[in-house]
């Protein structure tokens, strides 16, 4: 099989994408075993689970993890976390940590002793500590009437690009965070017998109109299904799900004498990662984030256009008397 490289190091060695799916797989043993002595559900969601349909395990070139819990378990998975998470781990949210971004991911769940520096042009990880990661997102009700959903996501959709642009020049805005987050909760608690599910609305970052929303149905009850020889939890009606999610061409299919994936060959590439370390918890150079520099320099540029307006009108005024 193909070894995707994620790094190549200074002493010659490679870090591929297999040796991240290794150290994944060790916290995601974790995370299972926490759902399942506090009874938490949760599930492989995206690329993860597409990877079970097609692979019983990850995508070859898939270089990150993503799992889904329930809005109803979510204060309970925090609260197991605190409790009974092996101190090789730790995780990263906004209810214990305000320095946290909202429009990420609800949480992250990372290896101690280990660094990874994610592709993100505008969001820098602002809390303690890079190690390689699992996202977790919050699954919550979503209304049957698409038009009440989009009415609903329209505010968080405002306030994103504010958010954002704070964040790249240095402010925590820690209450519109809240607000973000309320809007979300607010929404899901307006449609407790609603027949449909999502990511909750306060990760932003899908196609309009195209949002992972799906039938309660397809998605509960979660059931166990084989993960690189181990058992993990994935949606009920899984084909049909990655089916609406990727696509009715998303799946394998045997040419008689191999399993074809539908993927064309120049796209199977790792995208999340920009710099990582199995050993270490720290980069040997840690790249700028390019839009907070783009962000500042905006700033910049509009502050100093407002003050040469205020000068220039200040001596047309002057002029005038």
């Amino acid at each position: 099989m193909k070894d995707y490289i994620l790094k190549s190091c200074q002493d010659g060695s490679v870090i591929t994408v297999n040796d991240l799916q290794k150290e994944l797989l060790v916290i995601m043993d974790e995370i299972h075993r926490i759902c399942v002595k506090n009874e938490i559900e949760y599930a492989l969601i995206a690329g993860s689970a597409l990877g079970i349909c097609n692979y019983q395990g990850f995508i070859p070139w898939d270089d990150d993890m993503d799992i889904c819990v329930l809005r109803k378990d979510w204060d309970r998975f925090i609260r197991a976390l605190s409790t009974d998470l092996s101190d090789e781990f730790y995780f990263q949210c906004f209810e214990v940590d305000s320095r946290y971004n909202v429009l990420i991911p609800s949480m992250k769940i990372r290896k101690k002793h280990t660094y990874v520096q994610e592709v993100n042009y505008l969001l820098e990880n602002r809390c303690d500590g890079d190690g390689i990661f699992i996202d977790v997102v919050v699954y919550d009700n979503v209304a049957d009437s698409r038009l009440a959903d989009q009415l609903w996501r329209t505010p968080i959709r405002f306030w994103m690009p504010i958010l954002v642009y704070l964040d790249n020049l240095g402010f925590q805005a820690v209450w519109i965070k809240k607000r973000i987050l309320s809007i979300a909760e607010q929404y899901g608690r307006r449609y407790p017998d609603s027949r449909y599910i999502s990511q909750t609305i306060a990760v932003v970052w899908e196609k309009w109109l195209r949002e992972p929303i799906f039938l309660k149905e397809d998605v509960l009850p979660f059931r166990l299904y084989e993960f690189e020889g181990r058992q993990y939890y994935s949606y009920n009606h899984l084909e049909k799900v990655m089916k609406e999610w990727y696509g009715s061409n998303c799946l394998t299919t045997w040419n008689g004498r191999e399993w074809i994936d539908p993927l064309p060959e120049k796209y199977r590439i790792p995208k999340h990662v920009k710099d990582i370390s199995l050993d270490r918890d720290t980069p040997d150079l840690r790249a700028k984030n390019k839009g907070r520099n783009l962000v500042r320099g905006i700033t910049l540029a509009v502050s100093g256009i407002v003050i040469l307006l205020m000068i220039f009108k200040r001596k047309r005024d002057n002029n005038e008397d």
